[in-house]
């Protein structure tokens, strides 16, 4: 397992974190390990379901994003029969009307699973793996993303997912050139000041 798998926004280029845009809820919980166990960026910390199947990570939106890859980190050595082994991913605007975008099998996962939301990616579900994107790739638009626990290794009954992270494109900044400045911008930090945004 890599050290800037699914926990340094760093790992996607191109790609910022969204996910403190959003309102995050569980279907269910045990007490101690709700849906800020999924945020916090630590190992050994879960989010663990309480009840019947499905279980369901909700993620809503305020505005329309725009979103490229879902990542979740499991750990199929720590928790065996507690691991998803089948993950259903979707979209909409509201909970009524979602759509299914995704649906993922997995087969032991220890490490970061990379999901591609956007259209136009090569899949490679294994963790850790790099996605490639192709040149016309486009992003998933939504206000709300559900991750849907459909079943469980050796039919386990609930489920601990470690980490959710949801990354979308970053927005380009304005070049330098645009502005129209009366002298020229060399160094990167005069560069932060040059415009407001």
């Amino acid at each position: 397992m890599s050290e800037n798998s699914c926990y340094l926004v760093a790992g996607c280029p191109g790609q910022r974190e969204l996910g403190h845009l959003a309102v995050w809820s569980v279907s269910s919980a045990k007490a101690g390990n709700g849906v800020d166990c999924l945020r916090d960026g630590r190992r050994d910390t879960f989010w663990q379901s309480d009840g019947s199947q499905p279980h369901f990570v909700n993620i809503q939106f305020q505005r329309k994003v725009e979103l490229m890859e879902l990542h979740l980190f499991l750990d199929y050595k720590t928790d065996e029969s507690y691991t998803p082994s089948k993950v259903s991913i979707r979209a909409g605007t509201a909970l009524h009307d979602l759509q299914e975008v995704h649906v993922v099998e997995l087969d032991e996962p220890t490490g970061c699973i990379r999901v591609p939301l956007a259209a136009g990616v090569q899949q490679n579900l294994t963790p850790d793996a790099h996605l490639e994107y192709l040149e016309d790739a486009s992003p998933l638009h939504t206000f709300f993303l559900q991750i849907a626990v459909l079943s469980n290794h050796q039919n386990g009954r609930d489920t601990h997912i470690r980490l959710v992270r949801v990354y979308g494109p970053r927005a380009d900044p304005m070049p330098l050139a645009a502005l129209s400045l009366p002298c020229s911008i060399k160094t990167c930090s005069f560069g932060m000041y040059a415009s407001v945004r």
